[in-house]
């Protein structure tokens, strides 16, 4: 693996306020949770559960 320096160029950093992270996570987290609870219950009825 090689690493390279390059002299002069500078990388912009930018931040991501924490509220909108954790509102972006909740945005797709919820809806995935609520889809795995279904599956989950759907799938332990078909298999006698």
């Amino acid at each position: 693996m090689s690493t390279s320096q390059r002299t002069g160029d500078q990388q912009a950093t930018t931040h991501t306020p924490t509220g909108l992270v954790a509102f972006a996570w909740a945005l797709v987290g919820v809806p995935l949770a609520y889809g795995l609870y279904n599956t989950v219950k759907a799938a332990s009825a078909l298999f006698g559960g």
